[in-house]
């Protein structure tokens, strides 16, 4: 067969590439992932029009009818009978959960028993015992708030109180029936114990957080970058996502982490906790109240940001959020339950501080430190996911899609 300048057909070349859009500067392009083909397997193929006037790209109409078997060819590589021709498996990259799993010891992080609570729920109606724990935020945030929830713990104030607010898609709240409750018709309010601080408003928020301990989920994408660089040479990952890159979201100036907790940046140089999944947050009334701690929630959907610096975050569940989030949903205002759903609060027989338990009944857990190399690579994981279900890249993670990974471990690790 006559050659064509600049046409060597013992090399693999693709002949048709298909894109779903034009290029972009924030998005991957959508590629079908055609093989190339070589002019071998063309003279093999069933086109014999294609196979005797391959190199004829001058003819229009040869070059349809090129195209045209190219794809003909191209379904047959994707056909599991096709042989030798088959797709070969995808590379599998590593999903975020295999980047946490293959983590190193040192980059866990133990949490201090005093900054545990255990809660132990009524068993549910199969008698199943319920129990949830929530780690506390630590210093500067939320600290009066959170001594005064250590104080209640510890004068067994939270001993049978009820779960009384189930809103579908926003929060479970519990605590005494009788306080700022639409629908229990109940008054009489369950005495607190003395000297509960009283916080202000501008205490939902810190500006006490040194810089070095700052990690914006931009200087993540950098540091997962880096690492690429360090394992491949000079390859480096794909370009990180947007909204790795942007340092704004919605809600704030700058998202990120310090020491393990999700925090945002204002313009300030002042940083809050944020309203994520799982978070737990102190009921209050109208401003000035800022609650006392008495009366506490967890967030059972999409994140509510627009509660950020409005109030106080105490914590998070880092054990036995289903025994909350599948509770039954409350039909008054607000998801209170009503009067005639009285039978559906949920008892909580006790609230501990950890540290305070016997040893063999002391939870034990332990966080991925968030100023690690492994957090790094596995939040820009959970923005660009290329494990093998995946065909395009979100592009982006909103910060509350990079929940910190925390881990119960026994006690003879």
């Amino acid at each position: 067969m006559a050659e064509t300048v600049g046409f060597e057909p013992t090399k693999e070349l693709p002949l048709y590439t298909l894109s779903r859009r034009a290029p972009s500067t924030t998005r991957p392009r959508l590629r079908m992932p055609i093989r190339a083909i070589t002019i071998g397997q063309v003279r093999a193929s069933s086109c014999p029009l294609l196979a005797a006037q391959a190199t004829k790209w001058h003819d229009a109409f040869m070059k349809s009818q090129i195209l045209f078997c190219a794809g003909l060819l191209a379904a047959a590589i994707f056909t599991p009978s096709s042989g030798a021709l088959a797709q070969e498996e995808p590379e599998a990259a590593p999903s975020p959960n295999q980047i946490v799993e293959a983590a190193r010891q040192s980059e866990w992080v133990a949490i201090d028993p005093e900054d545990l609570l255990v809660m132990t729920l009524a068993p549910d109606a199969a008698g199943t015992a319920r129990e949830v724990v929530i780690q506390l935020m630590p210093a500067p945030f939320s600290q009066g708030w959170v001594g005064n929830i250590r104080k209640l713990a510890r004068a067994k104030w939270y001993d049978d109180i009820t779960v009384n607010r189930v809103q579908d898609n926003y929060v479970v709240q519990w605590g005494d029936p009788g306080y700022d409750n639409p629908e229990s018709g109940e008054t009489e309010q369950k005495s607190l114990p003395d000297e509960l601080k009283v916080m202000a408003e501008y205490e939902y928020s810190s500006s006490k957080i040194a810089y070095r301990d700052w990690r914006p989920v931009a200087l993540l994408s950098a540091m997962a970058a880096r690492d690429s660089r360090r394992a491949n040479g000079s390859v480096a990952i794909p370009s990180p996502p947007s909204s790795l890159n942007d340092p704004e979201d919605d809600y704030s100036v700058t998202p990120g982490f310090v020491r393990g907790w999700a925090l945002t940046k204002d313009g300030y140089r002042t940083w809050a906790p944020v309203h994520c999944y799982g978070m737990v947050g102190v009921g209050r009334g109208y401003s000035p109240d800022t609650g006392s701690g008495a009366e506490l929630y967890t967030v059972i959907g999409h994140a509510p940001r627009h509660l950020d610096r409005n109030i106080a975050l105490v914590g998070r569940i880092i054990s036995g959020m289903e025994h909350l989030s599948s509770l039954p949903r409350g039909s008054g205002a607000l998801g209170f339950y009503t009067a005639e759903e009285a039978d559906k609060r949920t008892p909580i027989l006790s609230v501990r501080v950890a540290s305070d338990l016997p040893d063999g009944q002391r939870p034990q857990f332990e966080y991925l430190s968030t100023e690690s190399d492994t957090f790094a690579q596995y939040a820009e994981a959970r923005a660009n996911r290329r494990d093998p279900f995946f065909i395009v890249p979100a592009g982006g993670a909103d910060i509350c899609n990079i929940p910190v990974p925390v881990r119960a471990i026994s006690a003879g690790e």
